[in-house]
């Protein structure tokens, strides 16, 4: 009996989407050679061929398996790829590397599977009773996506040698460094989350809704750059023991840490580590950091980092009271808006895209890097776990995670949502992530 219970136009847009997202991270693992597959970029994470059979694994085990109960045909690949995206999460082979799968034996398990997954989205196979296949098919895509952006981190780990280069790896063009303006935000209500009741996809974080009455208070209008973090530097900003959390400080002290994870220092020279090539510090592109240097910075600068609301206001409030989906307006993101959407490797100079920026002329509020907020990622009044992943978001609502909001130049249009929320630990500075920072006593 076909499914019916997507119907048809919804249908193809949910192909044509999962087809998109296949070719984003197909194209991904298209850059590193296989032997490189079984490494180990970043010792927080998996070998990379953990992450080639984890894909496929989680649209069998949320689709196939849950949603349409389909007996697995490889339960052994079914768990080894199912466990979370932590190796402390236990259960997966970590040394020899021989422990894991060849590459052909992955590669055949993902060719079955997604021939079973096209089969039920195309409605040639019923799905159980009450099925929610529109929440699981946004679930698997989006799901995808965020491993897309994942793995650009991931291979931007490598070594140079072990990545093919690409024909559109070009570092971003030098422009004009804009004058950071200190922006002021009247008083006005912002919404975070949104309704269950609104019928559309979101993750469980997202809901529910809810209005917060944002007290008055002002913002960088643009991100903070390498040229303005090296200035931190220069000032030994990293042996300040007194611009650090005793935390913060504990870890930069054992990770030995004196700059940027992506910057390196040659012959008295400052290099920014790109995707593809190293090339002169880019002064005019956002800096990428972790929590813990952000925070440093802000307390250098007298200044904080905005909170999960204050963003939220500078990015989507207007100067009337009203509220926008994006930054710009209410119009689907395009390319004009901001550095997003997997189009480039590396940032772009801050304030590229006027285009982009919000009712309050602040510029990048989604794309070019995540911004790290002062708010501890936790769920909004009405959060219920998702039964299908009930771990995505109440695993990490544990006091030390962060919320991030925006956009990298690796994340998906459909994650640019005003909704949407991102978290990291404090200690990760492998993430695409900025900040810009508020006024003391905003």
């Amino acid at each position: 009996m076909p499914n019916a219970l997507i119907l048809e136009p919804s249908r193809l847009v949910l192909a044509s989407r999962l087809a998109a997202a296949r070719a984003a991270t197909d194209d991904l693992f298209s850059i590193v050679r296989p032997e490189t597959l079984y490494e180990r970029p970043i010792p927080e994470r998996h070998r990379l061929v953990f992450y080639l059979g984890h894909l496929e694994a989680f649209d069998w085990n949320l689709v196939a398996i849950r949603a349409f109960g389909i007996e697995p045909f490889d339960p052994t690949l079914d768990k080894l790829f199912a466990f979370g995206i932590d190796p402390i999460d236990g259960g997966l082979p970590s040394e020899p590397a021989s422990d894991w799968p060849d590459i052909a034996t992955v590669r055949k398990y993902n060719g079955r599977v997604r021939a079973t997954i096209d089969e039920c989205l195309s409605g040639a196979r019923a799905a159980r009773e009450g099925a929610d296949l529109e929440t699981v098919f946004n679930m698997a895509i989006e799901h995808r996506l965020m491993h897309a952006e994942t793995l650009a981190y991931l291979l931007h780990q490598l070594p140079y040698a072990a990545k093919n280069s690409r024909p559109d790896a070009a570092p971003p063009d030098a422009g004009l460094v804009p004058k950071r303006r200190d922006v002021a935000i009247p008083a006005g209500q912002a919404t975070l989350g949104r309704d269950r009741s609104e019928g559309v996809f979101g993750w469980d974080n997202e809901f529910e809704s809810m209005r917060v009455q944002v007290p008055a208070f002002s913002i960088d209008s643009h991100q903070v750059t390498n040229g303005r973090f090296l200035e931190f530097v220069k000032d030994k900003g990293y042996e300040r023991q007194d611009l650090w959390s005793k935390a913060d400080w504990a870890w930069r002290e054992k990770e030995g840490l004196r700059h940027p994870w992506f910057w390196r220092e040659a012959d008295g020279a400052w290099r920014y580590k790109g995707m593809f090539v190293e090339m002169p510090l880019p002064l005019e592109s956002p800096v990428y950091v972790s929590h813990a240097e952000a925070e440093a910075f802000a307390r250098w600068a007298g200044r904080a980092l905005p909170t999960e609301v204050q963003f939220h206001r500078a990015a989507f409030g207007t100067p009337e009271g009203g509220e926008r989906e994006y930054p710009w307006g209410d119009d689907p993101p395009a390319e004009r808006h901001g550095n997003f959407d997997l189009r480039r490797w590396d940032p772009t100079p801050v304030g590229s895209f006027p285009a982009g920026d919000s009712a309050f002329g602040i510029s990048d509020l989604v794309g070019n890097g995540w911004e790290w907020t002062s708010s501890v990622f936790g769920p909004f009044p009405g959060f219920r776990a998702h039964p299908d992943y009930e771990g995505y978001s109440k695993n990490f609502f544990d006091g030390e995670h962060f919320v991030q909001k925006g956009g990298s130049t690796r994340t998906a249009a459909c994650m640019l949502r005003r909704s949407f929320r991102n978290w990291f630990q404090p200690h990760y500075p492998y993430v695409y992530a900025g900040f810009r920072t508020v006024g003391v006593g905003s």
